[in-house]
């Protein structure tokens, strides 16, 4: 998970849920400073991607996002990565156009992920999963 770049909690758990703010591409340099990964769009989705892995979840207990793009002329490109990281049981999946993304960023990922903590009994996957 990247250090918040604004005044907001970058991950929540609620109870079996975990939820993450929008992932930019950020990742910290050999100093350790958070920028964001060179190379556009398809760098940055794959660093957002990474980014979102936190609070005892993973990408496959993803069930919701929310993909926001600067260009939507890019979206079969996203979707050529998207299944690399989300391959059987896909989340769904709502993406949105926006004039632009905090940071300078190309893409932006919101996950909310069922992950009940470890030993918390039964939970399990949700319905039809």
């Amino acid at each position: 998970m990247s250090t918040p770049i604004g005044p907001y909690a970058p991950v929540r758990r609620v109870g079996d849920w975990v939820i993450t703010s929008g992932q930019i591409g950020l990742a910290p340099d050999e100093k350790g400073v958070p920028g964001l990964v060179d190379g556009g769009t398809i760098p940055q989705l794959h660093q957002a991607l990474a980014n979102l892995a936190t609070e005892g979840a993973t990408l496959a207990q993803v069930v919701k996002t929310t993909l926001y793009l600067v260009d939507m002329g890019e979206f079969a490109a996203v979707n050529e990565v998207w299944v690399e990281y989300f391959t059987a049981d896909r989340p769904t999946r709502s993406a949105v156009a926006v004039v632009a993304l905090p940071a300078g960023a190309r893409v932006e990922v919101e996950a909310w992920a069922y992950a009940p903590p470890a030993g918390a009994g039964p939970g399990g996957p949700l319905p039809g999963r």
